[in-house]
């Protein structure tokens, strides 16, 4: 079997973490910030049948000092070879929407801390000789990290992985806002709310006195179950219809108690129902 070789490069904000996080949740060997120069060494260790490693994703990046200079010469080399199947993956993005992600970060550029729309611009030049090398070039301005995902893992999972539709279930409060990105959004704010039940105000739906609470409730059990009983329904259809990913959406008002208890019954209803799914509480700490 031929080693398969991910490159992972681009601008800075433009993914690149989320896309080696897809990599390595469908069974690449994944290796971060990989100094260049390394590249032919990692290479050398894919040819070793005893390493076990036959699909690896590499990401590099502006921040590697040698990265410019050296990288085209590498790429030269493993592209000259018919041992090895390579593919170059480039992230970018507009660049309102890269500013618009270091704001929301406040980390700073790689190449300064001055003025952020400066910084865009020079890394875009440096790096267009770099971009013209690549196989695939992927604009993620709007991507969000569950369609970047779902993109990828229809171009790159297994053929038994990429079928699989991911399904995410989070939990949110009305009070900062509604996820434009679900695909299903159940409002449970007509539950009881612990909120308002003095040692239980500080703490969250992960919590089991919490849970203790709501169970009492046959509002909540007859909720919960009419909720599963539809996704059940509908799950399939979504997979029928070659859908990627579903973001499922439970919202109570500031996304601490109800909503973080329900949106944990559903995963786990989910995943003993065979389905690849996942749990984000995006307001509990809040």
């Amino acid at each position: 079997m031929i080693p398969k070789l991910i490159i992972i490069t681009g601008l800075s904000g433009s993914g690149m973490s989320s896309a080696m996080n897809v990599f390595e949740d469908i069974g690449y060997f994944c290796v971060d910030n990989l100094p260049v120069q390394l590249i032919p060494s990692f290479v050398h260790l894919l040819e070793m049948k005893e390493s076990g490693i036959t699909r690896a994703a590499l990401s590099v990046n502006i921040r590697e000092r040698e990265f410019l200079n050296t990288f085209p010469q590498i790429y030269a080399l493993l592209r000259s070879r018919t041992d090895l199947e390579m593919t170059v993956i480039f992230l970018e993005a507009s660049d309102a929407i890269l500013q618009r992600r270091y704001s929301e970060t406040r980390r700073p550029h790689p190449l300064g801390e001055g003025r952020v729309p400066e910084a865009i611009a020079e890394e875009r030049k440096k790096l267009e000789p770099i971009r013209l090398l690549a196989d695939v070039v992927i604009d993620t301005s709007d991507h969000n990290v569950h369609t970047l995902r779902g993109w990828l893992k229809s171009r790159f999972a297994p053929e038994n992985q990429a079928a699989q539709t991911e399904i995410t279930v989070l939990s949110f409060g009305f009070k900062f806002g509604v996820p434009l990105d679900a695909n299903l959004l159940f409002d449970i704010r007509f539950l009881p709310n612990p909120y308002f039940v003095p040692e239980l105000k500080e703490l969250t739906g992960n919590d089991q006195p919490v849970l203790e609470y709501l169970n009492q409730s046959e509002e909540v059990q007859e909720t919960t179950r009419r909720i599963s009983d539809l996704l059940d329904y509908l799950v399939p259809l979504y997979e029928r219809e070659g859908k990627s990913y579903i973001t499922v959406a439970i919202g109570c008002t500031g996304g601490k108690h109800r909503s973080v208890a329900i949106a944990n019954y559903l995963f786990k209803h989910l995943k003993t129902g065979g389905h690849q799914a996942r749990v984000s509480h995006r307001d509990v700490k809040k």
